[in-house]
Formats: structure tokens, C-alpha cells, sequence
């Protein structure tokens, strides 16, 4: 495969180029602070951000939702299917 575009450094406007499968958790952070999360089924994501606010927001299933996440929270999430974008 040929990436046309490895020289480049990819910026915050960027597709994402990882993407992690979330077990939202109330002890642990994500492996990767986050560019966008997707969720499988709407609900609500209770995340703590890049700058430490913790946040409750409603996502939209098949939406990537842009936000710098460090930590999605098992208490207070009710969406499922989440996927980090990083």
C-alpha cells in the first residue's frame, strides 16, 4: 500500500489514524487522548477532557463527535459501541 501523504505531519484537521474499541471505565484512562469518539447506539458519554472537565454529552450513533477525551466514564454513559478516534 502506497500512503501518499507519510510525509505530512497530520494535523488536528486531520482524519484520525488509529482507532481504539472504548470499555468506558471509571478507574482508567483511554490508552490515546482522543480526536473524535463514535458511539454504535445514541446515549449519553460522560468523558473528563484534554484541560481535566468532566462533561456528560448525548452522541449520536454513526457521528463522530470531535473531543479531546482522556477518560470516558462507565458511570453516566449509557451509549454503546464506542470507538476512540485518534
Amino acid at each position: 500500500m502506497t500512503d501518499l501523504f507519510e510525509g505530512y505531519n497530520p494535523g488536528l484537521e486531520s482524519p484520525p489514524t488509529q482507532a481504539e474499541t472504548v470499555v468506558p471505565s471509571d478507574a482508567n484512562d483511554l490508552a490515546f487522548t482522543s480526536r473524535a469518539i463514535n458511539v454504535a447506539e445514541t446515549g449519553t458519554v460522560a468523558v473528563t477532557t484534554l484541560s481535566g472537565d468532566v462533561v456528560t454529552l448525548y452522541i449520536a450513533a454513526g457521528v463522530a463527535f470531535p473531543i479531546r477525551a482522556t477518560r470516558i466514564w462507565s458511570t453516566g454513559t449509557t451509549a454503546t459501541g464506542i470507538i476512540s478516534l485518534c
